[in-house]
């Protein structure tokens, strides 16, 4: 279901609206692993916001199909989005060898799910360059990515393209990167973020800076407007970033939760419990640092050591994640999830949406913010 858009009275005008062509600079954050949706894409889209699809594990082919989709689902402007960086571990260095022992190593947990071990592939994963090219040939308004900067080819293609480029950073030195490289907009995602932490200049446990000081800093040091993320969840969590000098908000794990995203009912359920209370980082389950709520398979794999470095662990985890999606479990399935999940209400796209831009207008028309950077 659509939502009708309406003039802004209270957010203020940004660079982010103008480049993006929002009614509001309010992003739904990208979800990869099939947890996006076109219809939640499209929902966010039609009501003046930026709809994200997060495309990073589909090959070329499936993302030109989903770019099809989401011209024919909203003439709005949508996102799509990528992994930079694809490879901890050149895919040479996977030998046959060491991927059989890893496959030795979690038998026990295919016996389990009652899935049969996977194959060893021709490829564990697309060359992201590949991928882009056809985000490329896809044109969507807007091409977000997280793990590095883009070679300065692809930029440039995307900049001839008119298509607004969104570079993740999780530390202020990635936003000064992403700055220098010319990114149009830099998404400052802080700690608190649910799912993987985008970090390329050092170790993800190196560069677990929060959203407030991150997005605060990036906004002083770098002259591409800044999009803050990590642990916003409601109206006062928009403003108190708009008011450090963001000029967007990107609102992942809330509209995660909402009935159009792809993500299992029961993870659903579990992000409006008190099970998502607590969260933890991991890299059990791709081999990436990520957050989400703890389980028995992340204590598990993390105590016998049973982890290969990104991508190889999610293959190698493939059959069992789809065998406990498909069956409902929870204690054998990553279920992302950001710190702020004790403010979610909304089931519903158009209701979260809708109360988050309309208190929103409400709060700044009452409590004006002015930025020098916003106008």
């Amino acid at each position: 279901m659509a939502i009708s858009s309406r003039p802004n009275p209270g957010w203020p005008d940004t660079r982010v609206s103008r480049l993006l062509n929002l009614d509001r600079p309010l992003v739904q954050g990208p979800f990869g692993g099939g947890l996006s949706s076109v219809a939640l894409t499209a929902t966010v889209a039609d009501a003046g916001g930026l709809g994200s699809f997060g495309v990073h594990h589909l090959d070329p082919a499936r993302i030109r199909e989903i770019g099809r989709a989401l011209h024919a689902a909203t003439r709005r402007s949508f996102a799509l989005n990528l992994w930079v960086s694809n490879h901890d571990l050149p895919e040479r260095e996977m030998t046959r060898e060491r991927f059989d022992a890893a496959v030795r190593h979690l038998e026990p947990l295919y016996d389990e799910l009652g899935v049969a071990a996977p194959t060893y592939p021709e490829r564990f994963a697309p060359r992201f360059e590949d991928q882009a090219a056809a985000v490329l040939e896809a044109r969507p308004a807007a091409f977000s990515f997280v793990f590095g900067v883009p070679d300065e080819r692809v930029l440039a293609a995307f900049r001839d393209a008119g298509v607004i480029t969104l570079g993740t950073a999780t530390t202020p030195d990635e936003a000064v990167a992403l700055d220098e490289a010319g990114i149009d907009i830099v998404v400052a995602s802080g700690a608190e973020a649910g799912g993987h932490r985008g970090a390329f200049l050092a170790q993800a446990e190196d560069s677990l800076v929060g959203t407030l000081p991150l997005v605060r800093i990036a906004v002083e040091e770098v002259q591409a407007p800044v999009i803050a993320a990590g642990g916003i969840a409601d109206v006062r969590g928009i403003v108190a970033a708009l008011s450090l000098g963001a000029e967007g908000v990107q609102i992942g794990t809330a509209f995660l939760a909402t009935d159009e995203s792809g993500a299992t009912l029961e993870h659903k359920a579990e992000l409006f419990g008190r099970g998502a209370r607590r969260t933890t980082l991991t890299r059990a389950f791709s081999g990436r640092l990520a957050r989400g709520i703890p389980n028995q398979l992340a204590e598990r794999l993390t105590a016998t050591g049973a982890i290969e470095p990104y991508p190889y662990q999610g293959y190698l985890l493939g059959p069992v994640l789809a065998a406990a999606r498909a069956q409902g479990r929870t204690d054998v399935v990553a279920m992302w999830s950001g710190q702020a999940t004790p403010l979610l209400e909304h089931h519903s796209a158009t209701a979260l949406y809708a109360a988050l831009t309309d208190g929103t207008d409400q709060l700044l028309t009452d409590n004006p913010i002015t930025s020098e950077r916003a106008s």
